[in-house]
């Protein structure tokens, strides 16, 4: 009988609960129906307490890292503010596990994490939309690609919530086969196994108004454009479509202007830039297609009712670390 694969679980303080029992669970599972042990798992914290997620639930972890014991595969597991996760002992022990010959994977924004150790240098990866654009400032010279998940030799990452089961899913199938992966699925009640490939937001629940085809042909475009944003008359020449018509289907299916609604996609792009990176507001305003900080002010202003400085001061918070374990002995 072969030896159970053993899999660790960091669990970074904040993690989503979601992507770690989504990740989880089916490794429960694949011992259950196919009657071996063919997982074993082992959770782990930084410094031994209780895992807490990002819900206000604590979990009890068996070992801190400085205990942790050899390991074939590590998932690191963040959520909520992971992107500020910056403790140098964990990001040491990180590094001194992938000499070892470690497979490493990532959940939700986890990502961030694994970059920042370095151990995504080379990889295609992926990390929740809402992170996304933060990390590829970040971290430019990495292969971030939206898509659910990525498997890539011995590196794995997902978006987190429900695509860390696909993930997980498609890991079975490749050790144990896919009747296993399916009869884990169907117990789990998710109706299809979905391939790592598909993009986040299309497996998302678009607005009720993007379901119309032009719409979401629009929607695309403009997300593509944020830095250099297209005029209206470009936008629906390369959409096929009449100026009136855009303009007409805007106004029809989602209450405002086709300007507005590319003005809002900018300034919540310029949000999320302003809270999960170092960027300086005039950086962030050059990102998103604005031509100037005065009126990247102003827009922002009107739009959130807050100016985009104080908004960043209030929301970017310090790196997730314990100053006492900065320089603490790790194995």
């Amino acid at each position: 009988m072969s030896t159970p694969e053993t899999v660790g679980f960091l669990l970074i303080p904040q993690f989503s609960l979601i992507a770690f029992t989504a990740a989880l669970e089916p490794l429960r599972l694949a011992n259950h129906i196919s009657g071996r042990e063919l997982y074993r798992w082992v959770l782990l914290s930084p410094d031994g307490a209780s895992g807490q997620a990002s819900c206000g639930l604590r979990i009890a972890v068996d070992h801190g890292i400085d205990a942790a014991p050899e390991l074939p595969t590590i998932i690191v597991c963040s959520g909520i503010d992971g992107h500020w996760y910056d403790d140098r002992t964990v990001l040491s022990w990180l590094r001194r596990r992938a000499t070892r010959g470690v497979e490493f994977g990532s959940l939700c924004t986890a990502s961030h994490i694994l970059a920042r150790a370095g151990l995504l240098n080379g990889y295609r990866c992926t990390i929740h939309w809402e992170n996304l654009a933060g990390f590829s400032e970040t971290y430019p010279e990495i292969d971030a690609t939206g898509e659910l998940f990525n498997i890539d030799r011995n590196r794995f990452t997902c978006a987190g919530g429900t695509a860390a089961m696909d993930m997980m899913l498609h890991r079975v199938a490749s050790a144990h086969g896919d009747k296993l992966a399916v009869g884990i699925a169907e117990q789990l009640l998710h109706e299809k196994i979905r391939q790592g490939s598909v993009r986040q937001r299309e497996a998302i629940q678009p607005d009720p108004g993007i379901e119309r085809e032009e719409l979401a042909a629009a929607v695309k475009l403009m997300m593509a454009n944020i830095e250099e944003p297209l005029d209206l008359l470009t936008l629906s020449n390369q959409l096929g479509q009449s100026r009136r018509n855009v303009e007409r289907l805007f106004r029809k299916f989602m209450n405002c202007s086709p300007a507005r609604y590319y003005l809002g996609l900018r300034l919540k792009r310029a949000r999320q830039l302003l809270f999960q990176t170092r960027m300086s507001v005039m950086e962030v305003a050059i990102s998103c297609g604005f031509v100037s900080a005065t009126h990247f002010s102003k827009c922002y202003r009107d739009y959130f009712g807050v100016a985009p400085r104080d908004d960043q001061s209030g929301h970017r918070l310090r790196p997730l670390t314990d100053p006492a374990r900065q320089h603490a002995t790790v194995r």
